[in-house]
């Protein structure tokens, strides 16, 4: 073997030696920070009710092969002491379908009055007080689908998630402005409508307004809107290739049920599925505002009539796309 021939090889081979020594590298990290996602019961935000929920109904394991149901809970811990659990800000089910390959998300209108496993009748976004488990199965029952699994995080978790991606592209649809005193004006919203890149802080703003005629109903469907444009984002190339270090972001400020197994099977799903449509729950025409004593609450108007109608949207065939009036489209 000639001189320069030797030299090739050497260098070919340490270009190979290279790319293996940086798979290994990013799949450990990547391993450890999907792991570290799910806490343990000292560091869990839910440390202080995991014994109360040690005797609760497991939902049913996800074998991979059908479809699965995610509930995706924010919450605001400002002003929260110790280790107290806040109520959810935000509530959303991600419904993956393995097989036909879709995705619907769901947001639940904050306010809406339902039955919470062994502690009476609330608010739905007093659930998560109790437990990540109770949280579960409080949607589950008002959905009428099995939901099993869990993500948990706070602002800061957000928008860290943001930021690590590196920001969104996104319309906001109008002026949006609101000041927040009690804060120190930490919190304040002020965007301008228009095309525009929204980092973190300014992704937050655009997620929590609500100061508007239609208050938490057009809320609820700017999260659905902005969770649609971070998966697209996720999927694309520099962020995969960025996952040990958004996941190194956001870890301290997230909880969750899933495995890491379970991470890789819907990161497998949700990469290959398309986003089919989102809903607000309860529709409106299922919504009745209601007083229960002196609290202001929605209630729904029939249970059967919701969980038809949440069926009726999984089931739709791609042919005949269900008829639905709190769609994305709206």
């Amino acid at each position: 073997m000639s001189l320069n021939k030797k030299r090739i090889a050497v260098v070919l081979s340490i270009i190979v030696i290279a790319v293996v020594a940086f798979g290994l590298y990013y799949s450990l990290s990547l391993y450890k920070g999907l792991q570290s996602l799910q806490k343990t019961s000292g560091n869990s935000p839910f440390s202080d009710v995991i014994a109360s929920e040690e005797e609760a109904v497991e939902p049913p394991k996800w074998l991979g092969t059908e479809p699965v149901n995610v509930l995706l809970m924010g919450v605001d811990a400002r002003g929260n002491k110790g280790n107290e659990i806040p109520r959810s800000d935000s509530m959303m089910v991600v419904s993956l379908d393995p097989v036909q390959k879709r995705i619907h998300v769901f947001s639940i209108l904050r306010d809406t009055y339902t039955d919470i496993p062994d502690h009476g009748k609330n608010r739905i976004n007093t659930a998560v007080t109790h437990g990540p488990k109770t949280a579960m199965r409080a949607v589950s029952d008002l959905l009428g689908i099995p939901v099993q699994f869990y993500v948990y995080t706070d602002f800061q978790g957000f928008i860290k998630l943001v930021d690590a991606v590196g920001g969104v592209d996104f319309y906001v649809e109008k002026d949006m402005t609101y000041e927040s005193k009690a804060d120190n004006h930490e919190y304040d919203i002020n965007l301008k409508e228009g095309e525009q890149h929204l980092d973190g802080k300014t992704a937050l703003q655009y997620v929590r307004f609500r100061h508007d005629a239609l208050s938490d109903y057009s809320r609820t469907k700017r999260q659905r809107d902005f969770t649609n444009a971070i998966v697209e984002k996720m999927k694309s190339t520099t962020s995969i290739m960025k996952l040990p270090t958004i996941l190194e972001e956001v870890s301290p400020y997230m909880d969750t049920n899933l495995s890491v197994n379970d991470m890789w099977q819907l990161a497998s799903v949700g990469y290959k599925s398309k986003m089919e449509a989102s809903e607000q729950i309860p529709p409106t025409k299922l919504l009745e505002e209601k007083y229960v004593g002196r609290a202001a609450v929605l209630g729904v108007t029939s249970s059967k009539d919701l969980q038809d109608y949440v069926r009726d949207i999984l089931e739709a065939d791609d042919s005949e796309p269900a008829e639905t009036e709190d769609s994305v489209h709206q």
